[in-house]
């Protein structure tokens, strides 16, 4: 498939329409590194066919290297966004319908109670009703191999049956769930999931940095993760993830060793902003990529279609409820978990988007992005 994406100018200095989101970045960042929450930071603003990007602080504390536009992150939750777009993709194509049951395509997954009313919607807006395990232990060492997707999911769906809520009540968040639409776009495209993102939704948007592993012209390029060693979930963690995840102390850190997700569809990919902002001008700019998505989709996916306690949520995006703001429409969606937290959210009334990935587990992404919108919403 060849490539969609439209010349994007790249700018360097913020100018233009993203200059006011910049100048606020730059400085709301500069404080946040100053005091290693996080101990590095890169940015992208995002306006229809403009990008600017750009790192600050410490990619790795030790070497040191500085964070870079082109510094390689986990993406965490983020790549939900990408299987959501996926979907919608494989349903424009007529590979599959939103309201089909999940189990025409995916077998396995729970018919008792009300399981076999839970369409491919319902999961796209976490309103299934499936339970949410903690994916705390979902990774494995960076070298080692992946598990199969179908048995991940298999052995997670065998565990967590029975549903929470019939299926389209209200949106409550669910990492299973997600995995499940990994396997809804195996059997709908007759490719393996990570093959498919790859060839259909990243080598389309020039995301040429972006994968679901460290790849031998992108590790030079990592960040290092950290977690706070003085944090009540600290203890926790060392003993619920692989040995030697937590590699050694730095200053008030642990530095954390190289690790993939297991579990590629609800959190695993790994690459920079350049690349995430590549992703989020798809949403920014409706109709800007129509080999990948059309302007009608990227619409509907931008719809609210459920709401929970906390979230409402569209198909894949979501925002909180009580979530300060002047009133601006906008949607968003955070990747956190050990070592890196990442966040992106645009404002289609303003055609602006917003993205930021930083090396600590957790950091102030909404005073960043607050400072980043012309009213501080």
């Amino acid at each position: 498939m060849k490539s969609s994406t439209p010349q994007i100018n790249v700018v360097d200095d913020g100018g233009g329409d993203v200059a006011p989101a910049v100048r606020g970045c730059r400085v709301v960042a500069a404080e946040l590194c100053e005091k290693r929450r996080p101990p590095g930071l890169s940015l992208a603003v995002v306006n229809p066919g403009e990008i600017w990007s750009e790192g600050l602080g410490l990619a790795d504390i030790e070497a040191p290297t500085a964070a870079g536009a082109d510094t390689v992150y986990l993406w965490f939750s983020m790549t939900k966004l990408v299987t959501a777009t996926a979907v919608m993709q494989l349903f424009e194509r007529g590979k599959l319908g939103l309201d089909c049951p999940v189990r025409h395509l995916v077998p396995e997954f729970p018919e008792r109670a009300d399981g076999a009313r839970v369409t491919i919607r319902h999961l796209l807006s976490h309103s299934a009703g499936l339970a949410n395990p903690i994916p705390i232990a979902w990774i494995r060492p960076a070298e080692a191999p992946a598990e199969p997707l179908d048995l991940f999911t298999a052995r997670l769906l065998k565990k967590h049956q029975r549903l929470r809520a019939m299926p389209g009540t209200r949106a409550s968040y669910s990492n299973l769930g997600y995995l499940v639409l990994g396997e809804v776009i195996q059997a709908a495209s007759g490719v393996p999931y990570c093959r498919y993102v790859r060839e259909q939704v990243l080598e389309p948007l020039g995301m040429t940095s972006t994968d679901f592993t460290y790849r031998k012209d992108t590790t030079p390029r990592a960040a290092t993760g950290y977690h706070p060693r003085y944090n009540i979930s600290t203890p926790l963690l060392r003993v619920l993830t692989p040995t030697g995840t937590f590699d050694h102390r730095v200053a008030r850190f642990w530095a954390l060793s190289r690790f993939c997700v297991q579990g590629a569809p609800y959190g695993g990919l790994i690459g920079p902003v350049a690349d995430a902002a590549r992703f989020l001008d798809l949403h920014v700019d409706p109709g800007a990529h129509p080999l990948v998505l059309s302007k009608e989709s990227v619409a509907a996916m931008q719809q609210t279609t459920a709401r929970g306690r906390k979230l409402d949520v569209g198909l894949g995006w979501f925002r909180r409820q009580r979530d300060p703001h002047d009133g601006s429409r906008y949607w968003e969606h955070l990747g956190g978990g050990g070592g890196f937290f990442s966040a992106m959210r645009i404002y289609p009334d303003r055609r602006l988007g917003l993205v930021a990935m930083g090396n600590a587990t957790s950091w102030d992404h909404l005073k960043l992005f607050r400072a980043a919108t012309p009213s501080g919403a």
